[in-house]
């Protein structure tokens, strides 16, 4: 492991780019400790123990508890990601959209980012002062609902800049690092917290819990790197072609997709799609009252059954609904047809439906794993009454983006001719 680490250091350009990547990161953590103008202090301190609401764990979870501290950074790169999302999906709605994602040669994907740099300020903007209001941390005064939400859009959009710039000056994706970042740091404080609390309180319990979280950390952790790397590896034929005096092809290849190919979106959608209608519900009535508000905290909270299966269902269907607008098999298949690719014992029309069949495949297998994944946290503390402080998605998420810059440095590095032996770095 040294001998490896010691000849990506060599390497005076792949140094400089992780020494831009740990000092653009350094920067967004330090940003996040500065406190929003326009926000009750003493009521965002005082709700930090007391609040709840569904959307604000999934929040903290993707900005590393920014938003409970009602930083500027509070909001975080989530309207990014939520951006993203939404054109993404209007591409395949809106014919426009769609031939501009499609201009590789134009600027048409240029002018998709820039709309999707605005759709991101606007949305921050938009779900900064809808949720401080709702959480009653809004100071009296018409004034601090523009200082919070410039404040926090601001903040989104310099958290967008600092991925950007990761992106194309360091290692890896640099929206994926910055949430990377907030995980790591929720769970650190977690196992911190876990620690202090076995230490302090002078029984054996808190230690077996301890036990328990750090093992079950580790055992998630190698589950999920395994069945990330695993891929279904499909044989290709290539057939000769005769261009001049030149032949290419004739030799056989293969095709790879991924085991889980849709990462943790489906998991996302599903916590979102959970979080909404309780949210939702405790921003309307407070004080619970409503008999949709009672009804929701008795039946639907995190831990219950009915909120178990419910979820179990949702990232199934998020699963499958995401690997259609990601694959799509018609189009892989004229691909293969254009570059003069056949699959062994197929033809014509039967490679669509052979690579629609194996995706469904890897589909139930993916959305199966997510969902056994995301209930293991919730089975403990049903079971065996230990609170895990990480969620399936934060371990999935970890996992994939540190396999993903382990990739990148491996590629810089074979760039330069230069091999890196990952088993013995450890991730692999």
């Amino acid at each position: 492991m040294i001998e490896s680490i010691r000849k990506m250091w060599k390497i005076e350009e792949l140094r400089k780019k992780i020494l831009y990547t740990f000092f653009m990161l350094l920067i967004y953590r330090l940003v996040g400790v500065i406190p929003a103008p326009g926000v009750d202090a003493a009521a965002a301190m005082a709700g930090q123990n007391g609040n709840t609401l569904p959307l604000l764990e999934l929040v903290n979870m993707m900005t590393g508890n920014n938003f409970s501290q009602m930083t500027i950074m509070a909001m975080g790169i989530t309207p990014y990601i939520n951006a993203s999302i939404i054109m993404q999906l209007l591409t395949i709605a809106i014919p426009a959209l769609e031939r501009m994602q499609k201009d590789e040669e134009g600027d048409g994907r240029q002018k998709i980012q820039q709309i999707t740099r605005y759709v991101t300020v606007a949305l921050a903007a938009i779900q900064a002062i809808g949720l401080v209001r709702g959480l009653n941390y809004m100071k009296s005064g018409w004034f601090n609902y523009i200082l919070v939400g410039v404040s926090m859009a601001g903040g989104s959009a310099l958290a967008m800049w600092i991925g950007e710039r990761i992106t194309k000056k360091g290692v890896g994706n640099g929206v994926s690092l910055l949430i990377f970042a907030g995980i790591i740091s929720n769970l650190f404080n977690g196992i911190v917290s876990g620690f202090q609390t076995a230490s302090t309180g002078g029984t054996t319990s808190g230690w077996v819990n301890l036990i328990v979280i750090v093992v079950t950390c580790v055992l998630m952790t190698v589950v999920v790197t395994f069945v990330e790397l695993g891929e279904r590896r499909i044989p290709l034929q290539i057939s000769k072609q005769v261009k001049g005096r030149r032949v290419y092809g004739g030799q056989s290849t293969h095709m790879s997709l991924k085991v889980v190919a849709v990462g943790v979106l489906p998991l996302i959608f599903a916590y979102s799609f959970l979080a909404f209608p309780g949210t939702i519900a405790q921003l309307i009535d407070p004080s619970a009252s409503g008999w949709f508000t009672q009804w929701w905290m008795r039946t639907m909270y995190t831990g219950s059954v009915w909120y178990m299966i419910i979820s179990a269902l949702l990232i199934i269907a998020f699963t499958f609904f995401y690997s259609s607008i990601s694959f799509d098999p018609k189009q892989q298949a004229e691909q293969l047809q254009q570059q003069g690719a056949v699959i062994p014992g197929q033809r014509g029309k039967n490679i669509r439906q052979y690579l629609q069949n194996i995706v469904n495949r890897l589909n139930l297998f993916a959305a199966l794993f997510l969902a056994i994944l995301a209930a293991i946290p919730t089975l403990l503390l049903r079971l065996a009454g230990v609170n895990v402080p990480f969620a399936a998605s934060s371990i999935l998420i970890a996992v994939s983006v540190s396999l993903e810059t382990i990739r990148t440095i491996q590629g810089e590095m074979s760039v330069r001719g230069i091999d890196m032996d990952m088993e013995n770095v450890g991730f692999m």
